[in-house]
């Protein structure tokens, strides 16, 4: 379980880059790993989907599968995909520091 440093914050990481304590997540960290994924800037289009998937996660245990979201957080498919491209669902999670949504590959 690989440990980092992101501003100034120790944040464990399991094998696949999720975070392994969600409450150790803030905005600040959030931006780290979106440009580490190629987002170089988190609109308030991606904050609504970040802030489902924690709220999901929080209120569930896992995050929410890509038709649960496209269908609760008001973001359409094509915009996700455009907002998280290549899986919008795991990259979101990643990005939410959530662990990753059950049925994500």
């Amino acid at each position: 379980m690989p440990t980092r440093t992101i501003n100034q914050k120790e944040i464990d990481f399991d094998d696949e880059g999720f975070m392994t304590n969600h409450l150790d997540w803030d905005l600040e960290i959030a931006k780290v790993i979106a440009a580490e994924d190629g987002i170089s800037e988190l609109t308030d289009r991606h904050i609504i989907v970040l802030e489902f998937m924690r709220k999901e996660f929080e209120e569930k245990g896992s995050g929410p599968t890509i038709r649960r979201l496209t269908k609760e957080s008001g973001v359409p498919t094509k915009e996700l995909y455009a907002l998280f491209p290549s899986g919008p669902a795991k990259k979101a999670a990643r990005i939410a520091g959530i662990k990753k949504p059950v049925g994500c590959i």
